[in-house]
């Protein structure tokens, strides 16, 4: 890494290289960090795995998205812990250690781009890339009090990219306010092909709400009037009619046989030492039959096809990020297991339709940041950020 110090323990410690941006551009000034999925020339891709880092040799090629924020101007200072092979969501890599949560440093930061996310939360770089596949932007976002987007999928490249469930990876980042989360979008989401107004059709998810807890959705209540005031009154819409256990389980054979395809053969050679959990995760994801992805995939396309007609152009629908703030990281393995597949409840809506969700730090309980999440039609992601803007800007005035 590029720093002096890392408070944040986010960053993985290779040797600092420095990497060549350009001298002007519309992120000049700003700096960002990488996750360690991304190959980057003059460093090595450990992708939060002793054994991937072993393997992989100093890269020379830079993923195009990281080379893409350099063009624009942006310094590279370094790469960002991952989750082991980005299979987790609590942010706590057994090889490499926990990245502090600078939003509630007695929490976890939630993953697997939880370093992408501590390097911001703690001021130590003004953006970081992430990835997204089952919630790896939002659930850090939330947990840590930033802003974070998982695009539509496929809007930005992950070519040079360490995968996870190519039908679900997603490239996302996160920043501190509002302005740079603007400032990052116009840059790495480009033009928007099916953008919003300025006064959308606003939809409330009420069976999303539903499966919080009383105190979590009293501490959103000012978070969906500030939404409200900024975009009008939202009507109250059933988003799971088939049930969030049915679509739970979609997104978890879905990803658990892409998972397996990905990984499975180097963890079949090499017998790495796992990680708790991600071990669990890969055992699950090997054990997956044909007919379960089958009847997942049908389930898939069902849902998709309705989800999209729900937010039909120029629609944007109100979610709960996460189910609760960040659990403490004292947590119990089975505890957070349990928290984890909660989350999957509410997460696996833009897996599974693809559709662009953006975190945005509006509230917390227990002295802790929470999470509100706003979705948009396909192709809407510089809208969601122009609109998260709006909200946060509303919000502190």
């Amino acid at each position: 890494m590029l720093l002096d110090a890392d408070p944040a323990r986010a960053f993985m410690p290779y040797p600092a290289v420095a990497v060549p941006h350009a001298e002007r551009g519309p992120l000049s000034g700003l700096t960002f960090a990488a996750k360690d999925l991304f190959d980057v020339a003059g460093y090595p891709t450990g992708c939060g795995s002793p054994h991937m880092l072993a393997m992989s040799g100093v890269k020379t090629r830079t993923a195009p998205t990281v080379q893409r924020l350099l063009d624009a101007g942006a310094r590279f200072l370094g790469k960002a812990i991952t989750d082991e092979l980005a299979f987790s969501m609590t942010g706590k890599n057994a090889h490499f250690g926990t990245p502090v949560n600078g939003g509630a440093p007695d929490r976890i930061p939630g993953g697997s781009s939880s370093g992408s996310a501590a390097a911001v939360s703690h001021g130590l770089c003004d953006f970081a890339l992430g990835t997204d596949t089952g919630g790896s932007v939002r659930a850090p976002a939330g947990h840590c009090g930033l802003f974070g987007i998982r695009p539509t999928h496929g809007r930005v490249s992950l070519e040079l990219c360490h995968a996870l469930a190519p039908s679900f990876d997603t490239c996302g980042y996160f920043t501190r306010d509002p302005v740079t989360f603007a400032r990052v979008g116009e840059v790495l989401l480009g033009n928007d092909t099916n953008p919003l107004s300025s006064s959308p059709n606003v939809l409330l998810a009420k069976d999303a709400f539903g499966l919080l807890g009383q105190d979590v959705r009293e501490a959103l209540t000012l978070a969906v009037h500030q939404v409200e005031a900024a975009l009008g009154a939202p009507e109250s819409v059933t988003v799971a009619t088939e049930g969030f256990t049915s679509l739970y389980w979609a997104m978890r054979y879905i990803q658990g046989r892409e998972a397996w395809e990905v990984d499975g053969p180097m963890i079949e050679r090499y017998r790495p030492p796992l990680g708790p959990g991600v071990a669990d995760r890969f055992e699950f994801s090997k054990a997956v039959t044909d007919a379960q992805v089958t009847e997942a995939q049908v389930i898939r396309n069902a849902f998709r096809a309705r989800f999209n007609a729900l937010l039909a152009r120029d629609t944007v629908l109100i979610l709960p990020t996460m189910p609760d703030v960040a659990p403490l990281l004292s947590e119990s393995e089975d505890g957070l297991n349990d928290y984890r597949n909660k989350s999957l409840n509410l997460l696996c809506l833009s897996v599974l339709s693809g559709l662009p969700q953006v975190s945005i730090p509006l509230a917390s309980r227990q002295g802790a940041p929470l999470g509100l999440s706003l979705m948009g039609p396909p192709g809407s992601d510089l809208s969601l950020v122009a609109l998260a803007r709006r909200i946060a800007d509303g919000a502190s005035a």
